[in-house]
C-alpha cells in the first residue's frame, strides 16, 4: 500500500503543477493561480461590485431565508446550511495552519483577497444552478448544479465539459474531501483522547451512512441545526482569544500583511508559496468557483433565481473572512506556526490550548467533529448529484456509496499511519482534485456569466419598482435551456 502512495504522489504533483502552478519552475504557472482571482474581479465589476453594493441586502435575504415556500420543498435556509456544512469543515481547522505553514502568515491575506471576490463568484454560479434547475424525484425536489447549467445553457456541444465536470466533482468531493475530513477527526480526537484513528473512521463512516440514506431533507434538517451552533461556538472562543491579546494584533496583521507582498520574503519563490497556499486554502476552505455549492443551491425553492446567489454569498463570508480569521487568529496570536514539526490541527489544538489551558485542545476536536462529520454528509449529496447526471441506476448509486465509505476509512488510516508524507499526499490529492473541477466550472460560468447577469437585472428593476420579493418569470426571457414550468408560479 505504501509503495503505491508513494508512486502515487509523482502523478498528483504533476496534476498540481497544471492546476495550481510550478510548470516549468514557474510558481504562477497554473490554471487556477492564473484564473481564479481574475475571473472572481470580472464577476465583481460587471455585477458593480455586488457583494459590498448588496451586503446590507444580503443580510435581508438571509433573514427571509427560513421561510419555505411550499410544505414539502428544501428551504433557502436548509440550502444554505448544507453548503455551509460543506464549506465549514477541515480547511477552517486544519486547513487555515496548513498553509500558515507552508506559505506563512501571508497566506491568510489571500484566503481573504479569494473570499471576497470569490463571493462574487458564488454569487454567479449559484444564480445559474437556480435559473437552469429541474424538478428531482420527489415531489417538492430540484436538481441541478455545473453538470445540468454546463449542458442546458451551452448545448449538447458542450456536454463533454457537463461529463468531466461531474467526474471531477464526484472524486473530489465523494471521495478525496471525505478523507481529509475524516483525516482531520480522526487526528483531533487521537490527539486529544488518545483514541485509536481507525475506531473513529469506522464510527463515522456507520453514522455518515444513516444519516446521508435519509436524502436532502434529512442532510438539511441536520445541518440547520448543527451548522449555526458550531460556528457560533468556534467564533465565541476566538473572541476570547483575541480580546485577551488586543495589544498583540497590530503585530499580527502588520506580519499578515508584509508577508503576503513578499517584504519579509528572500525571493520570487518563496513570495510564490504565500500566494499559492493562501489561494489554494481559501478555495478549498470556501469553494467559490469550484462548482460545488451550485448543487446544492440549486435545491431550495425560491421566487427567484438571484435570492440563493445572495445566499450563498454569506456561506462565503461566514466560512472565511468570519472562521477562518478566528482559526489564524488563534495561530498567531499564540505564536506558534513557525514550530516546523507541528502540522494540520494538530497546530491550531497546541495555539488555542497555550492561549486557554488544556480544555483548548478538546475544544478543537469536537469543533473538528461537527465541523468535519457535517462535511462528510454534505460532500455525499453533492457527489450523488452528480451520479445521478452520469449513470442514473440503482447499482451506479450502490457502487458510489460503498466507495463514500472506503474513503472516509481510508482518511483514518492515513491518520492511523503517522506519517507526514502521507497526511501532504492527502492534501496535494485535495489540491488537484478541486483544482481540475474548479478549472472546468470556471470556463462554464465565465461562459455563461451574461445570463446571471440578466436575472440580476432584472432582479433590480424589480426591487426598483417597490416590489418587496421580486418573482422570476422566466417565459419573459429568451434564455436557452430553461424549463420553464420550473418557475411557473415562483418556483415549485
Amino acid at each position: 500500500m505504501q509503495g503505491f502512495l508513494d508512486t502515487f504522489a509523482h502523478f498528483v504533483d504533476w496534476g498540481n503543477a497544471i492546476t495550481w502552478g510550478g510548470l516549468g519552475g514557474f510558481w504562477w504557472l497554473g490554471i487556477l493561480i492564473v484564473a481564479l482571482l481574475p475571473a472572481g474581479l470580472y464577476f465583481t465589476w460587471h455585477s458593480r461590485f455586488i457583494q459590498f453594493r448588496h451586503f446590507g441586502h444580503m443580510l435581508h435575504v438571509m433573514r427571509l431565508s427560513l421561510r419555505k415556500e411550499h410544505g414539502d420543498s428544501v428551504s433557502s435556509f436548509e440550502a444554505f446550511a448544507t453548503s455551509a456544512a460543506a464549506r465549514v469543515g477541515t480547511g477552517n481547522i486544519a486547513g487555515v495552519a496548513v498553509a500558515i505553514t507552508a506559505g506563512g502568515p501571508g497566506a491568510v491575506f489571500w484566503m481573504w483577497i479569494v473570499a471576497w471576490v470569490g463571493m462574487a463568484t458564488s454569487f454567479v454560479e449559484n444564480t445559474l444552478a437556480q435559473v437552469y434547475k429541474e424538478r428531482g424525484e420527489e415531489h417538492g425536489t430540484f436538481r441541478g448544479g455545473p453538470a445540468y447549467y454546463i449542458e442546458k445553457g451551452l448545448g449538447h456541444n458542450w456536454k463533454w465539459l457537463s461529463v468531466l465536470f461531474s467526474i471531477f466533482l464526484v472524486i473530489c468531493f465523494g471521495f478525496v474531501f471525505n478523507a481529509v475530513q475524516a483525516n482531520a477527526m480522526a487526528s483531533a480526537i487521537h490527539g486529544a483522547w488518545g483514541i485509536n484513528p481507525l475506531l473513529v473512521g469506522a464510527l463515522v463512516a456507520i453514522l455518515a451512512a444513516i444519516i446521508v440514506f435519509g436524502g436532502i431533507h434529512s442532510i438539511g434538517r441536520f445541518a440547520g441545526i448543527v451548522v449555526p451552533f458550531m460556528a457560533l461556538a468556534y467564533i465565541l472562543v476566538a473572541l476570547y482569544v483575541i480580546f485577551t491579546n488586543l495589544g498583540e494584533l497590530p503585530q499580527v496583521f502588520a506580519h499578515i500583511f508584509g508577508n503576503a507582498f513578499g517584504m519579509e520574503q528572500a525571493g520570487a519563490g518563496a513570495f510564490g508559496a504565500v500566494v499559492a497556499n493562501g489561494i489554494k486554502r481559501g478555495l478549498f476552505s470556501n469553494e467559490a468557483g469550484m462548482g460545488s455549492s451550485p448543487n446544492v443551491g440549486a435545491v431550495a425553492d425560491v421566487k427567484h433565481p438571484v435570492i440563493q446567489g445572495y445566499v450563498q454569498m454569506a456561506s462565503v463570508f461566514l466560512d472565511t473572512i468570519l472562521i477562518c480569521t478566528a482559526t489564524a487568529s488563534i495561530i498567531l496570536l499564540a505564536d506558534m506556526h513557525s514550530v516546523g514539526t507541528v502540522e494540520g490541527v494538530t497546530l491550531t489544538q497546541d495555539a488555542l490550548a497555550s492561549e486557554v489551558g488544556s480544555w483548548g485542545g478538546s475544544f478543537v476536536a469536537i469543533a473538528l467533529l461537527f465541523f468535519a462529520f457535517t462535511s462528510i454528509i454534505a460532500n455525499y449529496y453533492y457527489a450523488e448529484t452528480n451520479i445521478f447526471f452520469l449513470w442514473h441506476t440503482r447499482t451506479s448509486i450502490f457502487c458510489y456509496r460503498a466507495l463514500y465509505i472506503l474513503f472516509i476509512l481510508f482518511g483514518a488510516w492515513i491518520a492511523a499511519s503517522g506519517r507526514s508524507d502521507n497526511f501532504a499526499l492527502l492534501w496535494s490529492m485535495a489540491d488537484m482534485s478541486m483544482g481540475f473541477m474548479a478549472s472546468a466550472n470556471l470556463l462554464a460560468i465565465l461562459l455563461l456569466s451574461g445570463v446571471a447577469f440578466k436575472v440580476l437585472g432584472d432582479y433590480e428593476a424589480q426591487l426598483a419598482k417597490g416590489i418587496a420579493e421580486p418573482v422570476f418569470d422566466a417565459r419573459q426571457y429568451n434564455i436557452k435551456g430553461v424549463q420553464h414550468d420550473v418557475w411557473d408560479g415562483g418556483g415549485a
